[in-house]
């Protein structure tokens, strides 16, 4: 049963974190995740697939140019490189970070640093053209 085994998982990584920690005020059977019935775990793991189904379908009529992080950045790379006076009017720098968050956010839906398993920030798909935009030379301001 796929719920079974995913309180399994949690219960292990949890008990795995402790004794990195050292804690050692934790007594077995007293925490709260032990508390959870078979059908609240169910639903929850039927709510969090719903909700990664519909994820991967937020984009999916927008043209890739306007989904894709590097795509993106290397149209204002071309601007800042032609024309340097337009792009430091044009505040570009404050406006990225809202622009870039819808896109960031959908990749980081299912992200859980509580996993055992889990992907580090630096090797997701959106850090490294952000890194690279973000350390690229710059031009001479006027």
């Amino acid at each position: 049963d796929n719920s079974s085994e995913f309180i399994t998982k949690y219960r292990t990584c949890r008990r795995q974190m402790r004794e990195r920690s050292g804690e050692a005020d934790h007594h077995e059977g007293l925490s709260s995740d032990d508390e959870l019935t078979l059908a609240e775990v169910t639903e929850f793991q039927k709510s969090k697939d719903n909700v990664l189904e519909d994820s991967r379908k937020v984009f999916e009529d927008v043209h890739a140019d306007f989904c894709d992080i590097r795509k993106i950045l290397l149209k204002f790379q071309e601007w800042k490189e032609k024309f340097p006076d337009s792009y430091c009017d044009a505040y570009i720098s404050f406006c990225l970070p809202k622009l870039l968050n819808p896109l960031i956010r959908v990749q980081l839906i299912n992200w859980n640093p509580l996993e055992q398993n889990f992907t580090e920030l630096e090797e997701m798909p959106w850090f490294r053209p952000i890194e690279e935009f973000s350390d690229a030379p710059n031009i001479p301001e006027s």
